[in-house]
């Protein structure tokens, strides 16, 4: 396992995939690198691209938003995405780009040793959940690995564009901040 500052190195200078050809930056993670409960998406946007940041376009704020409900932000969680570099145009990240990723990820897993992971979306479900992960009839709902509680909700994005998603979300964001104190979490 990397350390925090080898992680990084490694990932600021990766060219496992094409994607490194069409960044403009690596979009590595944010927050405190303790936190107990932390939030996978699957890949950078063109904001996040530019920045150098994860979720920090209009899913961004969306995403701070529904943390606030519950009481947290990127104060108290950690969040990264599958894929450190920006799909073109927005697309999902293939599986060869998921697996020359999946390695950094998994370290930074590792280092953050979160009691909650929390996937923003589909393609992160599928990726850290179950590959035949539905989530639309799926999310919500939680599972355990090795110690860590793990569950899904609708990725911002989809709730941007489909916002009859919300009311169904915001359960789960209720049933998220049950698992927060139900393991005892620091927030």
């Amino acid at each position: 396992m990397l350390t925090w500052e080898e992680l990084e190195g490694e990932c600021l200078r990766c060219t496992h995939c094409g994607l490194c050809r069409t960044r403009h930056n690596v979009v590595f993670g944010v927050g405190p690198r303790d936190a107990d409960v932390m939030f996978v998406g699957e890949g950078p946007g063109e904001q996040e691209d530019l920045r150098g940041e994860p979720f920090v376009g209009p899913a961004g704020k969306l995403l701070d938003d529904m943390l606030c409900i519950i009481d947290l932000g990127r104060h108290n969680c950690y969040i990264a995405n599958i894929v450190k570099c920006r799909p073109p145009r927005n697309r999902d990240p293939q599986e060869p780009e998921q697996e020359a990723c999946i390695g950094y990820l998994r370290n930074q897993v590792a280092l953050v040793k979160p009691k909650i992971i929390v996937c923003l979306g589909r393609i992160a479900a599928m990726k850290l959940i179950q590959p035949d992960y539905r989530i639309t009839r799926d999310h919500g709902t939680w599972t355990e690995r090795n110690g860590v509680s793990l569950t899904a909700i609708y990725h911002p994005s989809a709730l941007l564009r489909d916002p009859s998603k919300r009311p169904e979300t915001f359960e789960d964001l209720l049933s998220l901040r049950e698992r927060i104190r139900k393991v005892n979490a620091k927030v």
